[in-house]
């Protein structure tokens, strides 16, 4: 059994401290937060309508519970448990995802919901709500979290859609942003902390990070798995190779002739041989062997055989007498007195 990064029991020092409320008041508090045997939080709504009351009037009984609780002599005795809280907030980076910070404690969710409200009731203890940009985090310093959340817009904003970085490039980036943050927060934990209070920067099952609306981030099908895939492999790859690696990293299935047509309906993908399939972000140009020709000399000029072989290899797995077959049709290309060729007119 894991040991908890805590020394108190949560469940006893929540009880002690609810002993101080009123009856029903103490009830709210215990549904609010799943403190009781059901470890569901109920909503306002749902605890109105148990009390037949509004749930404006469950938030003041809410409020006015906990207000009552943070006066109470019970509060004041528990001064150690909520240092011990601060500190570990403090340890994990000083802005935390309220879910990761309760997984770190505990596994437990009836423990979990504990630590929740000792956080609430927590004078120390600031909860930045969910919002379009990031997740529901807990503070104990509003400039640090301001910063942090200015480093990540930041960090942001200077990725493009196509951004596919390592975890630790991602971590360097934001440290350039991070410059008046304190030296005991800049490590490589903290930082991936800290990035996991964004919600629109993550990474996929590669572990590598980009923005989370780009399709290398949040993958949707067999083209954007296919992608990563070949980008993981570096180099030209049998379609077959591809469904089976989308199989073992992704644990999703593809079948070999579903992926091989997505393949080919992708401009991200180029076909450099029987099978085989490149990334064009890598410079392989699209078009059958005599395209790619044409595309060589009209880029480099006249050429002999052997300079069109070796230039159009390096675009196209293929033999070379496929190359020099094409070379000899006076449709699309002429040879002149030098024994190079040319585009036909």
């Amino acid at each position: 059994m894991p040991t908890s990064p805590v020394t108190f029991k949560p469940k006893q020092v929540v009880k002690r401290l609810l002993s101080s409320l009123p009856d029903r008041a103490r009830e709210i508090i215990t549904y609010r937060y799943g403190l009781g045997k059901d470890e569901r939080r109920m909503t306002l709504d749902a605890i109105g309508k148990k009390y037949g009351i509004t749930r404006e009037r469950v938030r003041q009984i809410e409020n006015y519970a906990l207000g009552v609780v943070r006066k109470s002599d019970e509060f004041s005795e528990e001064k150690a448990a909520f240092a011990e809280i601060e500190a570990l907030l403090h340890s994990l980076g000083g802005v935390v995802v309220e879910d990761d910070f309760l997984g770190h404690v505990s596994k437990d969710k009836s423990l979990q919901n504990h630590i929740h409200f000792l956080l609430s009731v927590g004078e120390p203890f600031k909860k930045r709500r969910e919002d379009d940009d990031f997740r529901h985090r807990w503070h104990v310093n509003e400039d640090l979290a301001k910063k942090v959340e200015e480093a990540l817009a930041k960090l942001y904003r200077g990725l493009s859609t196509d951004d596919l970085l390592p975890e630790s490039e991602m971590v360097g980036r934001l440290l350039q942003h991070l410059e008046e943050v304190s030296e005991r927060y800049k490590n490589q934990e903290i930082m991936k902390r800290w990035l996991g209070l964004s919600k629109k920067i993550g990474k996929n099952a590669l572990g590598e990070w980009g923005a989370t609306d780009s399709s290398n981030i949040r993958t949707k099908g067999v083209r954007d798995y296919a992608f990563l895939v070949i980008r993981k492999h570096g180099s030209p790859i049998h379609f077959r190779d591809v469904a089976a690696q989308i199989e073992k990293l992704f644990n999703k299935k593809a079948h070999v002739a579903t992926t091989h047509n997505e393949l080919i309906k992708d401009k991200r993908f180029v076909l450099v041989g029987r099978g085989l399939y490149a990334l064009a972000e890598w410079g392989y140009a699209p078009g059958i062997v005599r395209d790619v020709i044409k595309a060589v000399i009209e880029k480099n000029g006249s050429l002999t055989k052997e300079e069109v072989i070796a230039k159009v290899m390096k675009e196209r797995y293929v033999k070379e007498n496929t190359i020099a077959v094409n070379l000899q049709n006076p449709k699309y290309f002429k040879r002149d007195k030098d024994g190079k060729y040319a585009v036909a007119a």
